[in-house]
């Protein structure tokens, strides 16, 4: 059977139709801490692949203090990835955590089998960094 593919957007473009998705796409929320609201805009949630939550609160909080010193939303974001070394810091998460492991494995095999994902989450990353590209990029690295 053929590879599947995988995609990526964020909620906000599913809910306002304007994610350019495969029709047949799956999509994989990858969302710690989901609102009723994402569920309503995804086939499932794979909690295990968002960010863990001590990573995510010291981004909100480097973000915040940037914020405070007049960096403006995305780029009190984009900073404070950088400055707690979140990109780094996910992909060891998901190297080394079970759960994560357990459900990134899952993610694989059923590309391996020709299923076409769509991860979603929240952030546009036309404007903000974002987990999900480096959860596609792994993905991707896992068929090499």
């Amino acid at each position: 059977m053929a590879r599947g593919t995988i995609a990526d957007t964020y909620v906000a473009a599913i809910q306002h139709d304007l994610a350019d998705l495969p029709a047949d796409a799956t999509r994989v929320g990858v969302v710690r801490r989901p609102t009723p609201w994402f569920h309503a805009a995804v086939d499932e949630n794979q909690p295990e692949l968002g960010p863990p939550v001590d990573l995510l609160e010291s981004m909100r909080d480097a973000a915040e203090a940037m914020k405070m010193q007049g960096l403006c939303e995305e780029g009190a974001h984009n900073a404070a990835w950088d400055q707690v070394g979140f990109g780094d810091a996910y992909r060891e998460y998901l190297e080394t955590d079970d759960d994560a492991r357990a459900a990134l494995a899952a993610l694989a095999d059923r590309l391996a089998a020709g299923e076409t994902l769509a991860l979603v989450c929240f952030e546009n990353t036309a404007t903000k960094r974002c987990h999900r590209t480096i959860l596609k990029a792994v993905l991707a690295e896992s068929d090499r």
